[in-house]
């Protein structure tokens, strides 16, 4: 039976966060790192899921309040042009900072959505306090967007931690050959486990609901979420 949860928005210092924990505590945690649509209401399903695995899950939110709740998906475009790497990943490691200081996390990973998924491997090359990485179709484009100053790849060849990343194989954002540099990052490190899905026929953002009228993507997401949910469960244990 999966445990109690409790949930709710909250603060840290001045960043607005959404935090989902098992009501029978427990020591590892997850920072959730969204797509484009922000704090909504997938982003908290997804969250509340990994608290009833046992993992207190914290949130990040990138646009400071609005989500696809509320808002229009041209608008969270906008917004996301704007975003500076430098700054999220200061935000990020402050989020951090509160899991392994006031909620008493004794392992933390990450685990991001497409743009999401981009920015988990950044923090992970960054902060090696990070337990572990989940990428989900990360959003890594050729060339880089404009706003996208630090190299992914690069980042990525760092991280010390496991990995698991989930490609669509008909991504038509990312080109295989984003894919396999960073496939070959992940697998140049002599530290860390790179656990690597590729689904035929899936689409860019295949997690997302609103694309589940198609099969393959249903069907992908389906197969690779409770694989996620356990690789979670095993690195955050504090006995692994």
């Amino acid at each position: 039976m999966a445990p109690d949860i409790t949930s709710s928005f909250t603060k840290v210092d001045d960043l607005r966060a959404y935090l989902s924990q098992p009501k029978d505590g427990g020591s590892g945690g997850m920072l959730l790192l969204p797509m484009i649509t922000g704090i909504g209401a997938q982003l908290r399903e997804f969250a509340d899921d990994i608290a009833r695995a046992g993992v207190t899950a914290l949130s990040w939110d990138p646009w400071h309040g609005v989500s696809s709740d509320d808002t229009p998906r041209e608008r969270l475009r906008e917004l996301l042009r704007k975003l500076d790497d430098e700054t999220c990943l200061s935000e990020m490691s402050r989020l951090l900072d509160h899991m392994t200081g006031e909620l008493g996390l004794e392992k933390v990973g990450v685990i991001g959505w497409c743009m999401g998924g981009r920015f988990a491997l950044l923090l992970a090359g960054h902060d090696q306090r990070v337990c572990n990485v989940v990428a989900y179709h990360p959003t890594v484009p050729i060339p880089p967007a404009p706003n996208h100053t630090l190299d992914t790849a690069e980042y990525a060849a760092r991280i010390t931690a496991p990995v698991m990343m989930l490609y669509p194989e008909q991504d038509s954002i990312v080109p295989w050959e984003s894919f396999t540099r960073l496939q070959t990052a992940l697998q140049s490190r002599s530290t860390g486990a790179s656990i690597v899905h590729v689904y035929p026929g899936a689409e860019h953002g295949f997690s997302e609901r609103s694309r589940h009228d198609n099969k393959v993507n249903a069907d992908a997401y389906a197969l690779s979420w409770p694989q996620v949910l356990q690789f979670i469960r095993t690195t955050t244990n504090s006995a692994s």
